[in-house]
């Protein structure tokens, strides 16, 4: 007699199905190609930079930086034209996790920089920042409310200016989220509307952007391993005609982060993150530019965590 046929054992494959009423949430509109922003626009400077920052207690610290180096002037001609400079920045930075964030910055130069991020509700948050300066018709102001529901995001966007805002992004599947985005410049008597999309897994990360403005954005990066990601972005203006690839890498070691990117303007450029010990990190940033002949270089210290 022949036996049973054997129960299917867990090896078995069942085919993934979409639970639409146990989406996740998905990441803030403004925040859609972070990780591509990650390798391809670090935190680039020109000459010497040195930052402290002491710890008063859990919550409040002091900030101290100081930097000098060249600083870009308007110019008619094609070369670059660069004057020395130098500035001495102090901030305070008072941090009540997570409900608050209070950020200040004032510098020499006459410019004052603010920031606040407050949990109104569990699900809603008020971001406000705002920057302050001497010269006539360059200070401005911007906040914003940020609502997290279960499976969507939605803002509201103000600002000096009559400037209006507004986006949404819906997850549609576990992995793809959409959104789009209106906006209204009262000032400048501009208007504009945009649509996102962003597919992410646990090795990769698509997104692309368009508005009516005329800007494209491509951006796609994958994850290697736990340590290097690659990063890539097209950027386009189909008005102007204006065209820009980008390709960039992100590579974390045990004592340093490299940083660095290619573009298609010829621009060449490297962000080295090296901790030398504890609350000690030593800095290195280089950018090339060969179209317009302009090399930058700056090295700097950051003491404190």
């Amino acid at each position: 007699m022949a036996s049973p046929i054997p129960p299917p054992t867990g090896d078995t494959k069942v085919d993934d199905k979409v639970d639409y009423f146990n989406l996740p949430c998905p990441i803030p509109f403004e925040e859609l190609h972070r990780e591509a922003m990650m390798s391809l626009k670090p935190d680039l400077f020109e000459g010497m930079r040195f930052d402290f920052t002491k710890m008063l207690n859990q919550k409040f610290s002091l900030n101290h930086s100081v930097s000098m180096g060249p600083t870009e002037v308007p110019s008619q001609s094609t070369e670059t034209i660069k004057i020395p400079t130098a500035n001495y920045e102090f901030g305070a930075t008072f941090i009540d996790h997570p409900k608050l964030l209070l950020w200040g910055r004032a510098m020499t130069d006459g410019r004052l920089n603010a920031r606040v991020k407050c949990d109104v509700s569990e699900n809603l948050t008020f971001k406000a920042n705002a920057q302050l300066t001497s010269e006539p018709h360059m200070s401005h102001g911007m906040g914003n409310f940020d609502y997290k529901g279960k499976d969507y995001r939605t803002q509201f966007q103000f600002g000096n200016g009559a400037l209006l805002g507004a986006s949404y992004i819906q997850s549609v599947t576990n992995h793809l989220s959409l959104g789009g985005e209106v906006f209204w410049a009262g000032q400048h008597r501009k208007s504009g509307i945009g649509y996102a999309a962003r597919y992410n897994t646990d090795k990769m990360v698509a997104t692309g952007q368009v508005a009516s403005t005329g800007m494209v954005l491509l951006s796609y990066v994958q994850k290697v391993s736990e340590k290097v990601s690659l990063a890539s972005e097209l950027m386009c203006n189909y008005l102007s005609r204006d065209v820009t690839a980008s390709f960039g890498y992100d590579y974390i070691l045990r004592q340093c982060r490299l940083r660095g990117k290619v573009d298609s303007n010829g621009v060449v450029a490297a962000f080295l993150e090296e901790r030398l010990n504890m609350g000690l990190n030593f800095i290195l940033s280089a950018e090339l530019d060969h179209k317009k002949k302009d090399y930058k270089f700056g090295f700097g210290l950051t003491v404190g965590e």
